[in-house]
């Protein structure tokens, strides 16, 4: 799941890891590894296996193997002592 196969003639095989944003992150070469390799190194890094190619993936696994992204939170989200400020009413102004 999340792992696309790409061929392309006279390219050496590797694996190019991506980040949610489609950035390159990691390119991993293939060519001196064997397959039973190839699969231990997939699962290593935490893409799901289906048990068939139609078969449901289990919502834990949706993302796999991208992590969560942290929570940005707006740089006076925080008060003084580090907690975040209690939520407003959506009527309720900011600034009031």
């Amino acid at each position: 799941h999340n792992l696309e196969m790409k061929h392309l003639p006279g390219a050496d095989p590797e694996l190019v890891l991506l980040s949610h944003q489609y950035k390159e992150l990691e390119r991993i070469p293939l060519s001196d590894m064997t397959r039973e390799e190839i699969n231990q190194l997939v699962q290593e890094l935490g893409f799901y296996r289906k048990e068939t190619p139609d078969a449901p993936v289990p919502e834990e696994f949706q993302f796999a193997p991208a992590k969560p992204l942290p929570i940005l939170l707006h740089p006076q989200a925080l008060t003084t002592d580090g907690k975040t400020p209690p939520k407003r009413d959506k009527e309720e102004h900011p600034d009031l």
